[in-house]
């Protein structure tokens, strides 16, 4: 099949065909650093990293930009209220979303440009529309004249005359040349300085850009005139993405040839939203459940349908990923026994390899399980071969991810019923299967990125002996029928959570989850 995504501009469902074949440029409109991240953040980062994934796995050298706006009305706002610097307040607040980023196992962009790195590319575009009659100045502000282009309105579905007139400052706030716009849908380019204020000499005077002219500079910049995937949430539809694309089509590049928005995340049916105090912190989240059972709670929906938050939800996410993690683990330490080296309990959810999707060491090694080199590229993933027809198909109808999800659980009920009958070599296709669904989709229970730091493996060594330890005291008293005992040892591993399985193999342990 050929990958389908629906491209906001034609409201279609259409073939994936990119500029160059075999490559796929991506942009996603990053995070406005004014503060820390939240679940909507998050989701916005997952949709776009499973996209990715799916674009490598299908055989695509992909390059990801994803932009950080760090200068802005709300990032000035923000650090004024705290008084400090504001370069220093978006600087933290950066680093927050990148460790949020991490932790849910976002690999990271190709390139993750700022705003403020890209003045100069950003002035040479405003001169380049004001040349060709696009733009002209008022007061200290420079402005796009909507009304030359005849596509405006195009993207998000909309009239001009049906429009309301562009917002550009916060309440109670004007552009120094607001009263001098030619009309009141022209939306600015370039404001103003004002005293206090960031600001960079341009030939229109100093100032600082619009929030709409940083993104059409920096994706341009550097994946060129035509992209393959723009995206965002689809709060971003109008005004930013209606401005951007009109802002770069008029000064002459093609821009996006698909436009890609997912759902919002919302809190009681309304979005989550700094700007309207309805937030779920990423680190609260995090607090409540471990990192990759958030991320299958953030992306199991389709990526284009909003995800109302809620407690519920969120536990039977994290009883779904158990699922899939119980049957993993299980699997590589039944495999791995049938080799012969029988790997040590509690490394039964450790790394076997050597790099990571993430440029480290990963658990299939240089070259994958199955013999031959991961399609994947740099980035590294199971082979394409071992993904079950179904799941391909899923993935390829516009990112269906709940259906490749259900393709993901029908593994593992076949694997669990082979592991149940001692089926090894079922049990081995099934694992094989599940790890190259779950890679694709950034949930592999093996990866590197989900494990705990324990340089050299020194705590599953020790924890893993004593543990044993105490099984061999159980299986002793049940030996001798002492089965008071047996039961005794049992319920005090439980308490300390340390769960216990009586296979046909003897018996096995995992911490509870």
């Amino acid at each position: 099949m050929t990958l389908r995504l629906h491209d906001t501009a034609t409201r279609t469902v259409r073939d994936f065909q990119p500029v160059t074949p075999g490559r796929a440029s991506v942009y996603l409109c990053g995070a406005t650093v004014q503060g820390t991240p939240h679940l909507g953040h998050l989701r916005s980062a997952i949709c776009f990293d499973i996209l990715v994934r799916w674009l490598e796995a299908s055989g695509y050298q992909v390059t990801y930009c994803r932009n950080v706006t760090d200068i802005d009305d709300k990032i000035l706002r923000a650090a004024a209220a705290e008084d400090v610097p504001w370069w220093a307040l978006a600087e933290r607040n950066l680093r927050a979303f990148t460790e949020a980023y991490d932790a849910v196992g976002c690999r990271p962009p190709d390139v993750q440009p700022r705003a403020t790195g890209h003045i100069p590319e950003m002035i040479e575009l405003i001169g380049r529309l004001i040349e060709d009659g696009h733009a002209y100045q008022a007061g200290g502000d420079v402005y796009f004249d909507v009304r030359t282009d005849p596509a405006y309105g195009e993207l998000s579905g909309q009239r001009l005359a049906e429009m309301r007139p562009a917002e550009e400052t916060p309440a109670g706030e004007t552009e120094t040349g607001a009263a001098l716009k030619r009309d009141p849908h022209d939306f600015v380019l370039w404001k103003g300085a004002k005293p206090g204020e960031p600001s960079w000499r341009t030939p229109w005077g100093p100032g600082r850009p619009g929030w709409h002219l940083e993104c059409s500079a920096m994706s341009t910049h550097y994946l060129g005139s035509t992209i393959d995937i723009h995206g965002g949430g689809i709060d971003l539809i109008f005004p930013h993405h209606e401005n951007e694309r009109a802002q770069s089509t008029t000064a002459g590049d093609r821009f996006a040839r698909y436009w890609v928005h997912h759902g919002l995340v919302l809190l009681s049916g309304r979005k989550v939203s700094k700007s309207e105090g309805r937030v779920l912190a990423a680190a609260e989240a995090l607090a409540q459940v471990r990192p990759q059972e958030l991320r299958y709670y953030l992306g199991q929906a389709h990526y284009r349908s909003p995800l109302d938050y809620s407690l519920d939800a969120l536990e039977e996410a994290v009883a779904a990923y158990q699922r899939i993690e119980r049957f993993v683990s299980r699997a590589q330490h039944a495999v791995s026994s049938r080799g012969g080296d029988r790997p040590h309990q509690g490394e039964a959810l450790d790394t076997q390899g050597e790099h990571s999707a993430w440029g480290e060491r990963s658990a299939w090694g240089e070259r994958s399980a199955w013999g031959e080199r991961s399609v994947w590229g740099e980035h590294g993933a199971a082979p394409a071969a071992a993904l079950p027809i179904s799941f391909a198909a899923a993935m390829d109808d516009d990112l269906g991810v709940p259906a490749a999800l259900a393709a993901v659980h029908a593994t593992v009920r076949d694997g669990n019923y082979a592991l149940s009958t001692g089926d090894t070599e079922s049990v081995e296709t099934c694992l094989t299967q599940a790890r190259a669904m779950l890679t694709v989709l950034g949930l592999d229970p093996l990866d590197p990125a989900w494990q705990t730091s324990d340089p050299g493996g020194r705590l599953h060594s020790v924890v893993d002996a004593l543990v044993e330890l105490v099984l061999r005291e159980r299986e002793t008293a049940r030996a001798r029928g002492d089965y008071a005992s047996a039961d005794s040892i049992r319920d005090t591993l439980e308490d300390t959570g340390v769960a216990v399985d009586d296979t046909t193999e003897g018996p096995r342990w995992e911490l509870k989850r």
